[in-house]
């Protein structure tokens, strides 16, 4: 007979928030709602016995800006209030944090209801077009993604630098980083680092789409007035258009990630001049443009070749 199974230790690894920082004059009120990040259940492996395992807790929240229901967000729910920020700036629906006077989430109802000083001109005109995105569990992006972010300007590659010392400690820290994902899979990371030399993580979440995690950051820079010019993001996802945009409109010079690009953010970021990584785990990368941010400190050649893997 199988033995019972037995239940694990349940401890969500909560997202990493630096300290320290306060937040921008005039912000908008948030509530501060938890909700597990994991859920535990029973699975019956390939030796045919029942084991207890983790899983991402996904859950919907349905946004509501001044009463209009806007969006439902499929999500993990690890920091929702600042989820729903920054998909209110990377969506253009407000230019600025200080334009919402709060954000209250109540998982109960499983709802976020976001209020504004003075409203958002032609909401429904503005989100009447949706371009349904590659994001995992399908992304919606409300106008012209393209005529948006060339309206982006990054900084100069003269002042906005990033070595390969840099890359290399991201990559080492993102590895040791306790995860969901380590945990139990399915999600996907993001995190906000220094791009100086031996620059600290400033900051880690994840979500179930990458597009969630990065709107989770950039609700968090704006709240606290965070520059971007002189910090990287890492991401495990793909680099679409839909990324690069979104790294772009926080103004931030540098986006790795551990997986591929697709031909329309290869594209983007050439337009933009930032530095994109992909393929990046360890030591290995592939600097697919903005060359010129780049300072480079070349590996020896190895004594075998190099096979890098599609997808």
């Amino acid at each position: 007979m199988t033995p019972p199974a037995t239940a694990l230790a349940h401890t969500d690894p909560r997202p990493v928030l630096p300290t320290g920082f306060t937040s921008v004059p005039g912000a908008p009120r948030l509530t501060q709602a938890h909700s597990p990040l994991l859920r535990e259940i029973s699975a019956l492996d390939e030796y045919g016995e029942r084991r207890r395992i983790h899983i991402p807790a996904e859950r919907p929240l349905t946004v509501f800006v001044d009463k209009h229901e806007l969006v439902t967000l499929m999500t993990l729910g690890a920091l929702p209030e600042l989820l729903v920020l920054g998909f209110l700036l990377n969506q253009r629906l407000v230019a600025d944090v200080r334009e919402v006077a709060s954000v209250t989430v109540d998982w109960q109802v499983q709802a976020a209801a976001v209020k504004t000083w003075h409203g958002v001109p032609q909401l429904a005109v503005r989100t009447r077009r949706r371009v349904v995105t590659t994001g995992c569990g399908q992304g919606t992006v409300y106008g012209d993604i393209q005529t948006q972010t060339d309206r982006l300007q990054l900084p100069d590659a003269s002042a906005a630098r990033f070595s390969q010392g840099a890359l290399r400690r991201m990559l080492e820290v993102v590895r040791a980083q306790d995860s969901i994902h380590q945990r139990a899979g399915s999600v996907h990371g993001c995190a906000l680092f220094e791009a100086r030399e031996g620059g600290a993580m400033l900051m880690f979440v994840e979500d179930v789409g990458r597009h969630n995690a990065v709107d989770t950051i950039t609700g968090w820079m704006a709240l606290h007035g965070v520059p971007g010019a002189d910090k990287a993001l890492y991401t495990t996802g793909r680099l679409t258009s839909e990324m690069v945009g979104k790294a772009a409109a926080m103004g931030l010079p540098v986006l790795v990630s551990r997986n591929g690009v697709t031909a329309m953010g290869h594209a983007m970021a050439e337009r933009l001049g930032m530095a994109l990584f992909g393929r990046a785990a360890n030591r290995h990368f592939l600097c697919y443009c903005g060359i010129e941010r780049f300072d480079a400190d070349p590996l020896p050649p190895p004594a075998y070749p190099v096979r890098v893997v599609s997808g």
